[in-house]
């Protein structure tokens, strides 16, 4: 294998993920992964640019951050690129008031967006709040509108917590795509438009980054 100073030749800035890779998240606030406070740290010290991507849609920036922050991670809110931040650009932009089907815990996220009268649906990990009503809820919406919008924040299958596996948005997604003959526009990874805003966030070409 190639010297670390050979590997990262021309490399200006690291993206990286969070859930899985620097912590398993779960009851009491989750575990670091062995290493990966160490690793953060030695990043940050370095000349590389540092930027936090993640699909996490069950919790604010503010409260992720403050969770890391209480396992020993080094990282700041404007330093994290999420989807839900993203999302609401987007519904600004295009004058879209959503039917939120998402997690209390990244609510407040959208607390400037308008949500009467919806016309469209964004859709996150809403972990126990996809019963059938809330589910069958956006299936609506989404048919009584001629041009249908559904937004998804990820479209992962499922994710690591300390307890075990659990569902992610992807499966729910999926349900509404196929009853309601749509695509869903996803906000978060792996949208290339989304890893674009984080290099866009620290000043480096897809080329420079690992």
């Amino acid at each position: 294998m190639a010297p670390w100073a050979e590997r990262l030749a021309g490399v200006r800035g690291v993206l990286l993920d969070i859930s899985g890779v620097l912590y398993d998240s779960g009851a009491g606030g989750g575990t670091a992964i062995a290493g990966s406070v160490e690793a953060v740290a030695r990043l940050k010290g370095s000349r590389l640019k540092v930027r936090f991507c993640t699909n996490e849609s069950q919790k604010s920036r503010a409260e992720l951050v403050g969770q890391l922050r209480r396992l020993g991670f080094d990282i700041s809110e404007r330093e994290v690129t999420a989807p839900a931040p993203a999302a609401c650009q987007i519904l600004k932009e295009r004058g879209l008031r959503p039917y939120l089907l998402i997690h209390d815990g990244v609510r407040s996220e959208f607390d400037q967006i308008d949500t009467s009268n919806p016309n469209c649906v964004v859709i996150a990990d809403a972990g126990e709040s996809f019963s059938y009503q809330n589910m069958n809820n956006a299936f609506q919406v989404l048919m009584e509108l001629e041009n249908p919008v559904l937004i998804s924040l990820g479209k992962g299958r499922y994710y690591k917590e300390t307890s075990g596996l659990m569902l992610d948005v992807g499966p729910y997604m999926k349900a509404l795509e196929y009853a309601c003959g749509i695509k869903a526009e996803v906000v978060g990874k792996p949208s290339p438009e989304f890893f674009k805003s984080a290099l866009q966030a620290i000043g480096v070409e897809a080329h420079q980054a690992q």
